[in-house]
C-alpha cells in the first residue's frame, strides 16, 4: 500500500518528465489551410473566425508543455482554477479570439498561482482534443495542468 501512495504522488512529476514541448504550428494539422477572412471594423470587430479550424487528433492524451499567455476565467487573487492559453497577448479581449485550434482550455482543479497576465508562461499537463466553449471564444483544445513556469 506504501508503494502505491508513493507511486501515486510521483504521477505529477512523472507526467512532467515526459512531456513534449507542443507549439501553436504544431496544434493545426499539416496542410490545413485557413480560410481567408476579410476583418470588418463596423459592428461587432471581436468575433472568432474560422470556427471550424480542425484540431490535431493525434495530440489527444499527450502530455504536453505548451508556452502561451492566459486570459482568467475562474479563480482570485491568488490562485486561477480555469483559464485560456493563447499564442499572443490581448487575444480574446484586445482582438478577436484566433482560430479554435489556437486556443487551450486549461484547468487547475486545486488553483495554480499566476505571476503576471503580461509574461508568457509555459503550461504542462496532459492535453485533449475535446473542445471547450464560453462567452468569450470556442476552444479546440482543454489541458488537465499540473504545472505553470515563467518561459525563458
Amino acid at each position: 500500500m506504501r508503494k502505491l501512495l508513493v507511486f501515486l504522488g510521483l504521477l505529477p512529476m512523472l507526467a512532467m518528465a515526459q512531456a513534449k514541448d507542443l507549439y501553436w504550428e504544431d496544434m493545426v494539422p499539416k496542410g490545413y489551410i485557413a480560410p481567408d477572412q476579410n476583418v470588418s471594423h463596423d459592428g461587432d470587430s471581436m468575433a472568432q473566425m474560422n470556427l471550424d479550424a480542425p484540431v490535431v487528433q493525434e495530440l489527444d492524451g499527450q502530455q504536453v508543455r505548451i508556452p502561451g499567455f492566459v486570459v482568467p476565467l475562474e479563480g482570485d487573487d491568488e490562485k486561477l482554477t480555469e483559464f485560456l492559453l493563447v499564442p499572443y497577448f490581448g487575444a480574446c479581449i484586445h482582438v478577436p479570439p484566433p482560430p479554435p485550434n489556437q486556443i487551450v482550455y486549461v484547468k487547475f482543479e486545486k488553483g495554480t498561482p499566476v505571476e503576471s497576465l503580461y509574461d508568457a508562461v509555459w503550461i504542462t499537463g496532459t492535453l485533449s482534443t475535446k473542445g471547450w466553449s464560453g462567452d468569450i471564444a470556442t476552444v479546440g483544445y482543454s489541458l488537465q495542468g499540473v504545472k505553470v513556469e515563467p518561459y525563458e
